[in-house]
């Protein structure tokens, strides 16, 4: 499948209110979870056990702390310490006190909120459990639910802190339509321990606005404004300052502030509000941010039953790359970068990418360049309970150039060396494949650069290099080292003469034969006149090893004078000759 087709726009808001309290409750109870992972799962997509997908692991909150106010207790989150009938929150330090920051629900029956400040909690609820709160942690798993959210849609975006965007725009249908996808999602993160509010609405920020109230709302476009009018000003999550302002004004719900003028509006609260508040009441809209760029095709399967062997994932990878292939040759495009994702029962979400030199257009090219990454895997592809979806995207595609290639010879040779250059970057990483290019400067160190085989084949073969002189030994060493070693020289010809021995690495070299120098200068107009002239020589040792090495700074002129003496010039060497 393509672009979507162009559709009213809606949008799914997907809220969790205490995500930082259910994160830490599904890593305390991580034994229970994975014992009803083996035992019984009634049909449901199975918990993630602990380390294993949505931010679960030992690893995901390092400086959390379990206190239990009663006791004066401090103990590991994976200790007994948590009780299911012990409220339970999590406190941040705001204006240099610690506040609650996430309750469960046994702490809001206790009367407690967010806000309230810590000592004022532990006077209504002795009984209390607190843990520091984790927004890191609280991120990373926010982003494993995002992953796992590109199963319905690839255009998934963040709204901070706890909050995410679903454009299902044009893709409700395949899920049974808006009202089923609405309760799969829903009812899948319940099942993982998550307390969910979702809704959808025309415009995300309608959304978002029945999300904070109310769950399970579908905002048919046209309605929004009936639909948000009789809830209060703060569910449109505007400044603390505007929200009390509105309050003091009389404006209790957001039909009280939109039955205003929105020019008086505006002179009150500002432009941005009133921007907000059109885009609540279905006047305007903003675009969502997808955390990921939409891909140019995506193809995918999903199985009844999950799938675990790798000759069932192989063969159905094969079968989606014939079907992407067919869908770009339409339009005669090839791909230029491959995504194949890997969606586990559990939530967990494995993705690996392939990049090629020149445009795909062969299933069987694809196939291998996957297999090839497959077997190269440092971490093998763990499929756990199995894959129930799996997708080939082509993120990345190019308008594939017809050429004759029956008799030209030269571009047989190409394309087998580009298709050789995919599976070697498939295999050990595109960035360790490379070819030189030249540059156009003087400078040794600079005179090359090293770039990615797969995006600079094509300029790496009609590059010109400088033409070596026929009988003549080379002037450039056959290795250069990255960065020039300094060696000692006791003594040398001035102003201009080689050294007559030297010692690199601990070794004195004794000089017999000597060719230069070459005076190469700094290029002034970068190096800000800090860098030195450089003479090189090319010079042979008594054993025959050759050398070439380099003063730099000149004798005069360049070299500044400590207490009325000149500072002596240093000595690199800064590659060998074969």
């Amino acid at each position: 499948m393509s672009a979507f087709s162009a559709n009213r726009r809606r949008i799914l808001s997907l809220w969790l209110p205490r995500l930082p309290i259910d994160r830490i409750k599904r890593k305390a109870f991580s034994d229970e979870a994975r014992e009803q992972n083996s035992h019984d799962t009634n049909g449901a997509l199975p918990l993630p056990l602990a380390g294993e997908g949505w931010g679960g692991g030992a690893a995901a909150s390092q400086t959390v702390r379990v206190e239990r106010v009663s006791s004066a207790r401090i103990a590991s989150p994976q200790a007994e310490e948590m009780q299911r009938d012990t409220p339970t929150v999590v406190v941040a330090k705001q204006n240099n006190a610690l506040q609650i920051y996430a309750l469960d629900d046994l702490a809001a029956r206790s009367g407690l909120e967010i806000g309230l400040p810590l000592a004022n909690a532990r006077a209504i609820c002795p009984e209390l459990t607190v843990f520091d709160a984790d927004p890191v942690a609280d991120a990373k798993t926010l982003g494993d639910i995002a992953d796992w959210c590109d199963r319905f849609t690839p255009l998934v975006a963040l709204d901070p802190p706890h909050g995410l965007y679903l454009d299902i725009t044009g893709c409700a249908h395949l899920f049974g339509g808006e009202r089923a996808l609405l309760q799969t999602l829903c009812g899948a993160l319940t099942r993982r321990g998550f307390v969910v509010s979702a809704g959808i609405a025309g415009t995300s920020i309608c959304a978002r606005t029945m999300t904070r109230h109310v769950s399970g709302k579908i905002i048919a476009d046209g309605e929004e404004a009936d639909a948000v009018g009789p809830l209060p000003v703060a569910a449109l999550g505007a400044d603390t300052a505007i929200t009390s302002g509105l309050r003091r004004a009389g404006l209790k719900t957001i039909g009280d502030v939109a039955a205003r003028a929105r020019h008086e509006i505006t002179a009150r609260f500002g432009a941005s509000f009133t921007v907000l508040l059109e885009h609540a009441l279905g006047q305007g809209d903003a675009p969502i941010s997808p955390r990921k760029p939409l891909p140019d095709y995506i193809v995918e399967k999903r199985f009844p039953e999950p799938v675990a062997t790798d000759n069932v994932i192989v063969m159905n990878l094969s079968a989606l790359a014939s079907t992407l292939v067919t869908a770009m040759d339409k339009q005669g495009k090839g791909a230029r970068r491959l995504e194949a994702s890997f969606f586990r029962t559990d939530g967990a979400v494995r993705t690996i990418l392939v990049d090629t030199g020149r445009p795909v257009t062969k299933p069987e090219v694809i196939d291998r360049l996957f297999r090839e990454r497959l077997d190269a895997l440092n971490d093998p592809l763990d499929p756990g309970f199995g894959f129930d979806l799996i997708r080939l995207s082509a993120s990345r595609t190019e308008i594939v150039v017809q050429q004759q290639r029956d008799l030209d010879a030269n571009i047989h040779d190409n394309d087998e060396l580009a298709a050789l250059i995919d599976r070697i970057a498939a295999r050990i990483g595109g960035k360790r494949v490379v070819v030189h290019l030249p540059q156009d400067t003087h400078i040794p160190e600079r005179a090359v650069l090293a770039v990615s085989a797969q995006h600079h084949l094509a300029a790496a073969t009609q590059a010109a290099w400088p033409e070596r002189i026929a009988s003549e030994p080379p002037l450039r060493p056959l290795r250069l080292f990255e960065k020039p070693e300094p060696i000692k020289v006791p003594f040398a010809s001035v102003p201009d003469g080689p050294p007559h021995q030297f010692t690199w690495r601990r070794v004195t070299h004794a000089v017999v034969r000597v060719e230069g120098p070459e005076r190469i200068a700094m290029e002034w107009w970068k190096q800000n006149g800090e860098a030195l002239t450089r003479d090189y020589f090319r010079i042979e040792d008594a054993e025959g090893r050759r050398f070439w090495v380099y003063r730099d700074g000149l004798y005069e002129g360049e070299q500044a004078e400590q207490e009325g003496e000149p500072v002596p010039p240093k000595w690199f060497v800064h590659g060998l000759f074969a």
